[in-house]
């Protein structure tokens, strides 16, 4: 039985490699914690056995425990070692809180309308990932750079939503478009078609303009840290060109790039 506690302590213990490449080593601790929170909030939302009622009340207790933990109260292992990054940089509560409402959006929303509310969507999903991470980097304030960021992040949950269009039909969810589905005549998304591929072309590109923000972005960072965030939406845009070397066939196996592609797109980001 999953359950709420055991949870909380998967999300304590996983690693987040990236960070030993893309930070300073007196930040890694702060963004190990902002990963394990965002990875609570995920398994909670979508894991957690007892179906969307579960969920939906252990996402409320997660978000009294958010509060608590802006009294220095939390009880919660994730949330207890969460409580000095939050005091540190004096994180805001939106962007955890919008974490947590994204989740609850995916036990009440099967699927969307419109381009504008799959992004509204992300706002919650994905956005504020990057903005405490900004946080983190003392750059929250600067808005040129929110909305790079919020660019990147979105342009890389797109490409999981590509990727990941078996899993998501499979716990209920369709993140493609409907006014996008009707325009390309997608009527099934359970099984490979030419209709399907051209939507998942025609989505990628968006994917792609959208993470064309990395360079700028990193620019504005500058530094080390700044070559490391363009080498995250480098990352993004080689799992574009794996769906376009699959044809956007996301059926066989997730499309997705080499360790080695991966490799050498951080190197060629990380060295100046």
């Amino acid at each position: 039985m999953l359950d709420v506690a055991s949870v909380a302590k998967r999300a304590r213990g996983e690693n987040f490699p990236v960070a030993s490449l893309a930070f300073p080593r007196e930040l890694r601790p702060h963004i190990r914690a902002l990963y394990a929170y965002a990875r609570l909030v995920d398994i909670l939302g979508d894991e957690l056995e007892g179906g969307a009622e579960a969920r939906l009340a252990a996402l409320d207790e997660l978000e009294r425990e958010v509060d608590a933990a802006y009294g220095g109260a939390a009880t919660w292992p994730v949330l207890v070692e969460l409580q000095p990054t939050i005091r540190e940089f004096d994180l805001p509560r939106e962007p955890f809180l919008r974490l947590i409402e994204a989740n609850r959006m995916d036990q009440r929303i099967s699927e969307y309308e419109t381009w504008e509310d799959v992004k509204h969507y992300c706002v919650h999903s994905a956005d504020p990932c990057g903005r405490l991470v900004l946080g983190v980097l003392r750059r929250a304030d600067d808005s040129e750079t929110v909305a790079l960021s919020d660019d990147v992040c979105t342009g890389l949950q797109l490409v999981n939503f590509l990727q990941d269009v078996p899993r998501d039909l499979a716990l209920g969810r369709v993140y493609l478009p409907a006014e996008d589905r009707r325009r390309f005549g997608v009527t099934e998304l359970d099984r490979p078609s030419e209709t399907l591929r051209q939507l998942l072309e025609f989505e990628a590109g968006r994917a792609r303009g959208l993470l064309s923000a990395g360079e700028p972005l990193g620019r504005r960072l500058g530094g080390r840290t700044g070559r490391a965030v363009t080498a995250f939406a480098r990352g993004g845009l080689a799992a574009v060109e794996a769906l376009e070397r699959a044809r956007f066939d996301v059926f066989s196996g997730r499309p997705k790039p080499s360790r080695a592609r991966l490799a050498r797109t951080a190197i060629g980001a990380l060295v100046p």
